[in-house]
């Protein structure tokens, strides 16, 4: 026989729970097998397929090193090492737990899976004992719980449902016979057909299943200095995608795509398409991207929308200059009010002292 019980724990008998107690207590005791050689079964003809049964024996002494002759259930007298032992702890199971019975994992100690309340194993049974066996396996089939299946009340009969009507509407209603259930599109869209309908004494609805109305999607509107890409029509369906691009020379700001969605809406409002700003200085230095340069010396003496250009100012009683910063916007950037453009004369003749080659005033000096 091979030691593997399944049971129930909330519905075990007298006798049931008095066997297993017995062979908890047998099993922490330390007993090395759970027969002597006089009542030991016989070696069972094909065990071998299902499990690896070590070499059999009648005594000790057809054994070798540390083995023993022991009992190893349908193995019959094995010669096994009573030392060594079972795999635990075990992988973890999030719809059971094991636990053992046994101070250690070693040959004959026992093992308890015990199934998450509202799971069950394959025979119904939300428990069961395996035995540590020679081949330093846990005997029986890996213990499986699976979800218990609610038993359905007698009597209580109801209408079908396709599976097309439960994924397009929320049903109000239990849909048993003789009650009414109420349809909503879960799409938020309208219905077309009845909102009620009966289940009859015969399983079948009175009324046909309605229909949600579909939703479309009203052309977006035109984007200036960009391009609408996508195929030109009067309405678009559901999951309907539109590209945007800009012209040259203009920065996209917002979303490249937009989705038509299942009310009828687009996932985002269109973008923009930002046009480049001329750089407000001449004579003076700025700072771009963290370089320092002139504008003359900028690409077509233009930055790109939402770029952040740093003028150089003049401290009013100090020769010295801090810093202002201004940030394109749409085509437009404009000086900060500290800011003085310097005059042809003073860029000819006196480069040097620039406002923005002088040197930069202490920070203490600047409010």
């Amino acid at each position: 026989m091979c030691l593997s019980l399944s049971y129930t724990k909330s519905g075990l008998t007298a006798s049931m729970y008095s066997g297993l107690l017995l062979l908890s207590m047998w099993a922490l005791a330390g007993t090395a097998s759970l027969w002597d050689s006089e009542s030991c079964p016989e070696r069972l003809v094909g065990a071998e397929g299902r499990r690896t049964c070590p070499r059999s024996c009648k005594s000790d002494r057809d054994c070798g090193g540390k083995r023993q002759c022991l009992c190893d259930s349908e193995c019959g007298l094995s010669c096994v090492v009573p030392g060594r032992t079972c795999p635990w702890p075990l992988p973890l199971n999030e719809n059971s737990r094991a636990s053992l019975l046994s101070p250690t994992p070693s040959f004959s100690s026992l093992l308890e899976v015990l199934c998450k309340p509202g799971f069950t194993l394959a025979d119904g049974s939300d428990a069961t004992v395996r035995r540590c066996q020679g081949d330093r396996q846990w005997s029986g089939d890996k213990p499986i719980c699976t979800e218990a299946k609610s038993p359905e009340l007698p009597g209580v009969r109801t209408c079908p449902l396709p599976q097309q009507v439960i994924n397009t509407f929320s049903i109000h209603g239990d849909a048993s016979v003789g009650t009414s259930i109420r349809y909503s599109c879960l799409s938020g869209a309208d219905i077309v057909g009845r909102q009620e309908n009966y289940c009859q004494f015969n399983q079948t609805w009175l009324y046909p299943h309605p229909n949600c109305k579909e939703m479309l999607c009203q052309p977006p509107e035109e984007v200036e200095q960009g391009y609408v890409v996508a195929v030109q029509k009067t309405e678009y369906e559901v999951g309907f995608d539109i590209h945007y691009l800009c012209k040259k020379n203009f920065l996209l700001d917002g979303p490249q795509k937009i989705t038509c969605l299942s009310n009828g809406s687009w996932s985002a409002a269109p973008p923009h398409c930002r046009a480049r700003c001329i750089i407000p200085a001449e004579r003076s230095r700025v700072v771009i991207g963290g370089v320092k340069r002139w504008p003359f010396d900028v690409t077509d003496g233009l930055v790109p929308h939402g770029e952040n250009v740093t003028f150089f100012c003049k401290h009013p009683q100090k020769q010295c200059s801090f810093t202002a910063a201004q940030t394109c916007f749409d085509g437009k950037l404009e000086t900060p009010l500290c800011y003085l453009e310097p005059t042809w004369l003073q860029y000819k003749l006196f480069p040097h002292r620039l406002v923005s080659e002088i040197e930069v005033c202490e920070p203490g000096d600047v409010e």
